[in-house]
C-alpha cells in the first residue's frame, strides 16, 4: 500500500509507557552462567558455519550452501559481539574489548557482497516497475513515484522535459523514463556488479588472513571457556538487559515519528536530490535504532535461552527497519550512479526518478515501523 493512503495516528508518541523487560521476570533469575552458555552456543555455531563454508567451496563464486554458511557465520559473529557489548561488565575487559571490533570487522566484510547483490536486484526491480520494461527483473511491489521531472533529474544535474506521469499505482511511465531505464539499469549493473566482485575478493582475502585466523582461534577458545569475571556467576543479567532496552526505547522516543507519519517528507527528498554526497541526515537515527533493536533481541535470547518467546512487535519493527536501510542504501546508489560523468539526460532522469522512488520507500518503511511499534503499545497495558 502506498504511504499516502495510510492515516497516521494523531499523536504517535501517545500511549502508556511500559518496560519491555517486565515480561522477562519469569521463573528463576538468569545469572552469568546463562551468558556463558549462550556465548558457547554461538561460538560453536560460528565454528560449524566456518567448516561448512570451507566444505561447500567458499573460495568460489557462489553456491547456495556457501552463501548460507557465510550468512550463518555473520549471524553468530553479530550475536557474540552484541552480547559482549550488552553484558561487558561480566566479562574480562581486555578480552571482550579486543574481540568486539574484530567480530564487527568480520561481519561487515562478509556482509558487503550480499548487500551489493540485494541492492542491484532491488534497483533493477524498481526500474522495471517504474518504466514498465520487460527487459529488467520483475518486482512484486508497486508504488507511485510522485515527483516532478525537474526534481527527479536534479540528482544527475540534468534537465528533462517530461513529467514522470500521474502519481498512483497505475501511472503510465513517461517517455524519458522508458528511454533511460535500460541504460540506467545497465549502468547500475556495471557499478554494483563491480562492487560485488570486489567485496567477494575482499571477503576471500579476509578469510585467509592472519587477522581472521586470530579471530577464529579466539572463538574456538570461547566455545569451551568463557572468560567471565569472578562475580559473574552470581550476577543477575536482567539489569543489563533492561539497560539495553532503555537505550532502545530512548532512541525510539527521539525519532521523528510525526514526520514519518506524513505522506510525503519533502525535507528528506530535498536533501537526497542535492549535490551533497553526505549520508542522509534523517537516516542516521533510524539506523541506530535498528542496531539497538538487534542488541535488545540478542539480550532476550541470552535471558530466555532456547525458550525465547517470539515477539511479533519486535519482528515487525525489525522488518520495517531492514526495509528502511535497504531503501536508503538503494537510493544512495541511484544518486551516486546519476553523478557519473557524461551520462545521457534520459539516463540521469531515470536514475533521479529511481532515487525518488527509493526515498519514498524509506518514508513508507518509517511509517510501517511507527504503526508496528505504537499500535502494540496501545494494545498492551
Amino acid at each position: 500500500m502506498a504511504q499516502q493512503h495510510l492515516d497516521p495516528p494523531t499523536d504517535p508518541t501517545a500511549g502508556p509507557s511500559r518496560k519491555l523487560s517486565a515480561s522477562l521476570d519469569q521463573g528463576g533469575t538468569p545469572l552469568g552462567d546463562a551468558l556463558a552458555e549462550y556465548l558457547r552456543a554461538q561460538a560453536t555455531e560460528f565454528l560449524r558455519s566456518l567448516r561448512q563454508h570451507r566444505e561447500t567451496g567458499g573460495t568460489s563464486n557462489g553456491s547456495a550452501e556457501s552463501v548460507d554458511a557465510a550468512r550463518a557465520l555473520r549471524r553468530s559473529a553479530r550475536r557474540i559481539s552484541g552480547s559482549l557489548h550488552t553484558f561487558r561488565p561480566l566479562l574480562d575487559p581486555d578480552w571482550s574489548e579486543g574481540m568486539r571490533p574484530e567480530l564487527a570487522w568480520l561481519s561487515g566484510t562478509l556482509a558487503r557482497e550480499h548487500a551489493y547483490a540485494a541492492r542491484l536486484e532491488r534497483l533493477l526491480g524498481a526500474l522495471n516497475r517504474l518504466s514498465g520494461s520487460s527487459a529488467l527483473p520483475a518486482q512484486s511491489a508497486a508504488k507511485p513515484v510522485g515527483q516532478s521531472a525537474a526534481s527527479a533529474s536534479a540528482v544527475g544535474g540534468r534537465s528533462a522535459g517530461a513529467e514522470p506521469g500521474t502519481p498512483g499505482p497505475r501511472a503510465q511511465p513517461a517517455g524519458n523514463l522508458t528511454v533511460g531505464a535500460a541504460k540506467a539499469g545497465a549502468l547500475l549493473d556495471r557499478q554494483l556488479t563491480l562492487a560485488r566482485t570486489r567485496a567477494h575478493s575482499a571477503a576471500l582475502q579476509a578469510l585467509g588472513s592472519s587477522r581472521f585466523h586470530a579471530v577464529a582461534d579466539s572463538v574456538a577458545v570461547l566455545a569451551s571457556e568463557v572468560p567471565l569475571t569472578p562475580a559473574a556467576t552470581a550476577t543477575d543479567l536482567r539489569p543489563m538487559a533492561a539497560a539495553a532496552e532503555d537505550r532502545l526505547t530512548d532512541a525510539i522516543a527521539a525519532l521523528p515519528l510525526v514526520t514519518a507519519g506524513h505522506p510525503y517528507n519533502a525535507e528528506a527528498l530535498v536533501h537526497g536530490l542535492s549535490a551533497d554526497t553526505a549520508p542522509q541526515p534523517q537516516d542516521a537515527p533510524w539506523h541506530q535504532v535498528r542496531l539497538l533493536l538487534r542488541l535488545h533481541r540478542y539480550a532476550r535470547e541470552v535471558l530466555y535461552g532456547e525458550d525465547c518467546p517470539a515477539d511479533v512487535r519486535l519482528l515487525a519493527a525489525g522488518q520495517a527497519l531492514n526495509r528502511h536501510r535497504d531503501a536508503a542504501e538503494a537510493a544512495s546508489a541511484a544518486a551516486s550512479a546519476a553523478r557519473t560523468p557524461r551520462i545521457a539526460p534520459a539516463t540521469a532522469y531515470a536514475l533521479g526518478v529511481l532515487h525518488a522512488d527509493q526515498r519514498h520507500e524509506v518514508e513508507a518503511a518509517r511509517f510501517a515501523f511507527q504503526r508496528a511499534w505504537q499500535l502494540e503499545v496501545v494494545r498492551t497495558p
